[in-house]
């Protein structure tokens, strides 16, 4: 994974390089780290949606070995990517925008602590100078 950060639901644990929600949030920046963290993933869980219906290979399954499999989801990311530059349509009833989400991380061996602690530590940073209008 390099220094990338993987955004994960609350049925997993989280990890050095998978952030989840907090389960009980305690305080404004606990609440806004959360809130970024589902809209963030919720923009990556639309763009697979968008995928999916652009590459029907991606909803089916891909059966074929790992190697393999990873270079056809990267080349349906350049050629999502081409697509939307030429504004092709992807299908009926889609209505999302296609929008390209990278976050990297600091790599720890802390289950993610570190990660969590730097964004939150942030909000709070934002929340003491008057950066946040809530």
């Amino acid at each position: 994974m390099g220094n990338g950060i993987l955004l994960g639901d609350s049925g997993y644990p989280s990890r050095r390089y998978l952030l989840t929600p907090i389960h009980n949030p305690e305080g404004q920046a606990e609440n806004l780290y959360n809130e970024s963290q589902i809209r963030t993933r919720n923009v990556v869980e639309r763009t697979f949606g968008i995928w999916k219906r652009r590459f029907p290979v991606l909803s089916v399954g891909i059966r074929c070995r790992l190697n393999l499999a990873q270079r056809i989801v990267v080349a349906c990311a350049i050629l999502h990517n081409i697509a939307c530059q030429q504004n092709e349509e992807v299908s009926e009833g889609d209505d999302e925008e296609d929008q390209p989400v990278v976050y990297n991380g600091v790599e720890n061996n802390d289950g993610g602590v570190e990660e969590r602690e730097t964004i939150i530590d942030y909000f709070r940073n934002m929340l003491t100078a008057g950066g946040f209008i809530i």
